[in-house]
Parts: structure tokens; sequence; C-alpha cells
């Protein structure tokens, strides 16, 4: 994935949600958790009701240590899960909810 190609696109008035998301996973995955939950807020803004977003911006508050904030990432989309019946996010969510203590 070029980070730098979906930024320029970004920058050039092309933003989605998908955009968003492939630059919050990307900054996940390199351990930049800063610059994923920027993009992941965004992401979750742009379409609140899509599970994938908050599943991420969950993972990337527990990874910097900011297990508040996970938590009630996951708990929104546990609850934009229940609303659009996806079963398998719910669960998932529910994991790592519960894993938090």
């Amino acid at each position: 994935m070029d980070v730098r190609a979906i930024e320029r696109m970004i920058e050039q008035g092309r933003d989605s949600y998908e955009a968003r998301l492939a630059l919050g996973q990307a900054h996940l995955k390199a351990e930049r958790f800063d610059q994923a939950i920027e993009h992941l807020l965004v992401a979750c803004d742009q379409q609140p009701t899509k599970t994938m977003a908050w599943q991420l911006l969950g993972q990337a508050h527990q990874k910097k240590g900011q297990d508040d904030l996970a938590g009630q990432a996951w708990r929104q989309g546990i609850q934009v899960a229940t609303d659009n019946g996806d079963e398998q996010a719910k669960k998932v969510m529910t994991v790592w909810l519960k894993r938090l203590g």
C-alpha cells in the first residue's frame, strides 16, 4: 500500500472512508498509533455505521495504552454491529472488550 499516494488523494480533495481506513490500517501496522488514530477517527466520522473503523480505532488506542478509549471505540462498534446485524464484528469486539477487563 502506497501511503503517500493515499495521502495525496486526500490532499487533492478525494477524501473517503476507504482512504482513511487504509491509512489507519497502514499506520497501525507500522506502529504509528497517533497517525492511525487520527485517520480512523475521521473514518468513523465519515461512516459511523461501518464497523471496521471502530474495530481498528479500538486496536490503535489499546496499543497506545489508552484502554478507556479502546473500550469506548469497541462499545460504539458493538452497537453499530448490533444495528447492522454484523454478528462476527460484534463477537470480535466483545472478546476484545472483555480482555480489557
